[in-house]
């Protein structure tokens, strides 16, 4: 039977009304005000789960869509649930979390000795332990038998359940409850397996990460019974298209939004000349760090005190490292992780130049975020990147060191060049890439998906 739909989503009552430019979240958080409408232009209040299977924002661009888009979902005057597991996200106070333990693994101090006999009682606990254990990554699909588990025991009502990118068994089976439910699709994780295996270079590593990427098998199963699928870029439409042998017509497309209040211009604090700096994952081929730092190389040999600044945490035996030893790259590069997001606007501030090398980008939030803060930003083409940067940056071609060489060259040679594209960057974003507009996009794919299921069991 079709879970019944909670009171507040058939009333209709005044709600916040967001006073804002497009795009700035959060100070339509702090402005946002009552304000008394006619009756016919009242709006309903929908019941929202959201779920990530991990959601921290520092974690990578599913948590910091989890955070933004929850935010936004509020401030528009809806209810909203995180459901999540760890690590958990941060989020405004006026979204709920609901927590689903896992093993977490990934912070244990010792992955072997991380499991404790009461684990032993669990069966889906002692499959995500095995199952890294053994070179795979069952987070995914733990988090959907956790899911499953939740959903039995407490039967929660939601109008719309929102899934960013789990792909599990777990919300299938949601689905196949009756209740309504969207499904973000940020960018196939295929790409992300055979970008992998393309730089692997002995049969080890290929089998390592085949073992690391065998979740895809489950994520193939599900996606092709999902009704309801959306994604964040024209590029990501085609990859999910022909990654899962979808109709393209069955995938709609909302592009992230970025936080402008958040990520903006910070005119008091001086851009230090020569500073580079990029937001790239060490050791994530598909990020493509490997061809930034041979470029640097190749400038420092004409710009001695050219530095480049890396968000990311290195892996002290992983193959970055051992490239940035062989290059002698250590005395221009700087690794930082784990900071706050205040902290990450004003090294964004401190920068003459931003580079995004990635070889694929699904939507390209560090180079959105980036042109937020009103820096110049060089990017590849690789993926959505050319969606997001438009003519407002700099793109030079996938896996090519001189090209962004040249392009670093030329931009720090010409001041005038820099600030032109710093200013067009933050307008872009501005016009664009909103939150705000992100949210009242997918509340209209949540209401006609709501429509459809209440039509569906109507006619049964």
């Amino acid at each position: 039977m079709w879970p019944q739909r909670p009171l507040a989503s058939r009333a209709r009552s005044l709600y916040n009304l967001v006073l804002f430019e497009p795009g700035n979240l959060l100070n339509s958080v702090m402005t946002s005000s009552v304000i008394e409408k006619p009756a016919s232009d009242l709006k309903p209040s929908l019941r929202i789960a959201l779920l990530g299977y991990r959601s921290n924002p520092y974690s990578g661009g599913q948590g910091i869509y989890i955070k933004y888009l929850s935010e936004a979902l509020t401030a528009a005057g809806h209810q909203v649930d995180v459901i999540s597991g760890p690590p958990y996200p941060d989020l405004d106070p006026g979204v709920n979390l609901i927590q689903l333990p896992s093993l977490d693994l990934y912070t244990a101090p010792d992955h072997v000795t991380a499991l404790r006999a009461k684990d032993l009682l669990s069966f889906t606990d002692f499959f995500e332990w095995w199952t890294m254990l053994t070179g795979g990554f069952a987070e995914p699909y733990t988090f959907g038998r956790r899911l499953k588990r939740y959903f039995k025991q407490h039967k929660p009502q939601y109008d719309i359940i929102h899934d960013n990118q789990s792909l599990c068994y777990g919300t299938l089976w949601l689905q196949e409850q009756g209740y309504p439910l969207l499904t973000t699709i940020h960018h196939p994780v295929t790409s992300d397996r055979d970008i992998a295996l393309a730089n692997a270079t002995t049969w080890q590593q290929k089998l390592l990460i085949r073992r690391w990427h065998s979740f895809i098998n489950m994520q193939q199963t599900v996606v092709k019974q999902l009704k309801h699928i959306v994604t964040v870029s024209t590029i990501s439409k085609q990859d999910v298209s022909s990654a899962f042998g979808l109709d393209e017509n069955t995938i709609s497309v909302v592009h992230n939004g970025i936080a402008t209040e958040v990520f903006r211009p910070l005119p008091d604090i001086k851009r230090i000349p020569n500073r580079i700096m990029a937001t790239a994952s060490a050791d994530q081929p598909l990020k493509g760090l490997q061809y930034l730092l041979r470029a640097i190389k190749q400038l420092s040999t004409t710009i001695p005190d050219i530095h480049l600044t890396v968000l990311g945490k290195l892996k002290p035996d992983g193959e970055t490292a051992q490239l940035v030893q062989s290059l002698q790259l250590s005395p221009h590069l700087k690794f930082v992780s784990g900071i706050e997001t205040e902290t990450l606007v004003q090294l964004y501030a401190e920068a003459s130049i931003v580079v995004v090398p990635s070889i694929y980008e699904g939507f390209g939030l560090p180079a959105g975020e980036a042109m937020s803060c009103g820096v110049p930003v060089i990017s590849t083409t690789g993926g959505a990147l050319p969606e997001v940067v438009g003519d407002a940056g700099v793109l030079v071609p996938v896996r090519d060191p001189a090209a962004i060489a040249e392009a670093i060259i030329d931009l720090l040679k010409n001041d005038q060049k820099r600030e032109t594209l710093g200013e067009a960057g933050r307008a872009r974003i501005l016009k664009h890439f909103s939150w705000k507009v992100a949210a009242e996009q997918l509340v209209q794919h949540y209401q006609a998906i709501m429509t459809e299921t209440t039509d569906v069991h109507a006619n049964h």
